[in-house]
């Protein structure tokens, strides 16, 4: 990952994972309404998702020197996790979105099963978390309501808990629930990015700290993830911007790319929801995974590739030969011979 240059590091406060931009502590309400006086300007609801998106980029790069750093003074590290190579192909890389694309189910309502076992929630709040969550998978689309209870709850959990205790937490749950949640399908397509060369960035709602969990364990880059405000490494109980989501999430693969030198044209990005479309857009290469039925509508009237891991039936493919026909030629060899197999058992 190509070094960035002292000016993009003026400004920064050091903070429990590295170093964070100073603007996040002071000012951004001042921020938020000096954007929005306008008229004619965007939505708060775009101011919002462009703030979030901006913090993502940051806290991710920010967590993911802290790692670097961390293994620095040990070459060979200690455990068996995956560390990923210094990636060869500098301009391309891939972003995952995590719930249903990367992990079975959503992630957030595992780490809260974690949490009620550890009683930290009570049942009756993992109940209802769990019941939005079908609710979203049966319609296909996030009730706004439902997002703003959830946050609320999430924030008032957090709210006074040091950063450091929620990265503890998510390690230990990580291992006891999600590490079998992983859809081995998507960790091979993610595994060729890397085998390429190329950085493996996941994209969700979950708070980065988790969402950096799932990344280190998996041996990827790193998350984008939704940033929560912290002083002295202690959560304030708000938001920077709001939960990493729809516009959210495509300007924080934008911002992070302006930021690594990344080619969008050359980057793949994998999603199951209609949500992530404008993500999905942003990128040259576009893959639904596990897609819900608007999902699978738009790729199919945009010729974007289709997997599906939820069955043992094939996966329907549609337009692009492969998810890194965009990108490095060893992962498309590694396609070609793939479905080449696939044909051949067919």
């Amino acid at each position: 990952m190509p070094e960035r240059s002292k000016e993009a590091r003026t400004g920064l406060i050091a903070g429990r994972f590295g170093e964070f931009p100073a603007r996040w502590a002071e000012g951004l309400q001042d921020q938020f309404t000096r954007i929005t006086r306008s008229p004619f300007g965007p939505s708060e609801e775009e101011v919002r998702a462009n703030l979030a998106g901006e913090a993502s980029a940051d806290a991710a790069l920010a967590l993911h020197d802290a790692e670097l750093r961390a293994a620095a003074p040990d070459l060979g590290f200690d455990d068996d996790t995956p560390h990923p190579a210094a990636p060869r192909d500098l301009t391309a890389a891939a972003f995952f979105d995590v719930d249903n694309t990367m992990v079975q189910g959503a992630s957030i309502v595992h780490f809260a099963r974690g949490l009620a076992a550890r009683k930290y929630f009570k049942t009756s709040d993992l109940v209802d978390m769990a019941w939005k969550q079908v609710k979203f998978r049966v319609t296909g689309r996030e009730s706004h309501a439902d997002m703003t209870s959830g946050k609320e709850k999430a924030l008032s959990f957090i709210a006074g808990r040091s950063t450091a205790e929620l990265a503890a937490l998510g390690e230990e749950i990580y291992d006891e629930i999600i590490a079998d949640k992983i859809w081995p399908g998507t960790r091979a397509l993610a595994q060729m990015h890397l085998d390429a060369g190329q950085q493996v960035w996941l994209v969700t709602a979950t708070p980065v700290e988790l969402a950096q969990v799932i990344a280190k364990r998996l041996g990827l880059t790193g998350a984008l993830g939704t940033v929560a405000e912290s002083r002295d490494g202690v959560f304030t109980g708000r938001l920077v911007g709001d939960i990493l989501h729809g516009l959210g999430k495509a300007h924080a693969v934008r911002t992070l790319a302006i930021r690594e030198g990344l080619n969008l044209k050359r980057c793949t990005a994998y999603s199951d929801s209609h949500n992530d479309v404008p993500m999905l857009s942003l990128v040259g290469t576009a893959v639904a995974i596990n897609p819900d039925a608007d999902l699978r509508e738009v790729a199919k009237n945009r010729g974007w590739e289709i997997r599906d891991f939820r069955t043992g039936r094939k996966a329907a493919k549609v337009g692009v030969p492969t998810a890194l026909a965009l990108g490095a030629a060893g992962g498309a060899a590694a396609a070609v011979l793939s479905r080449r197999k696939e044909a051949k058992a067919s």
